[in-house]
């Protein structure tokens, strides 16, 4: 995810997709609340760049209520 964020920019869409699969390693390594909390900015990003009704973003959304939850 740093390499795209340098190379790519922190808003670029696979950036924010790298972030996604981060956030998700992380959760099934047991790293709940940093998981969390990287799909939150996942989610907030992709709103911003993507927009809300996007399925990427829609589908992050879901992804952190069911983890919230």
């Amino acid at each position: 995810m740093e390499k795209s964020k340098t190379k790519l920019g922190a808003d670029h869409p696979d950036t924010l997709t790298s972030m996604n699969n981060l956030a998700i390693t992380w959760k099934g390594q047991g790293r709940h609340a940093d998981a969390l909390a990287l799909m939150e900015d996942c989610a907030q990003a992709r709103r911003r760049v993507l927009g809300e009704e996007h399925p990427y973003t829609l589908s992050t959304l879901a992804t952190v209520a069911t983890w919230s939850s």
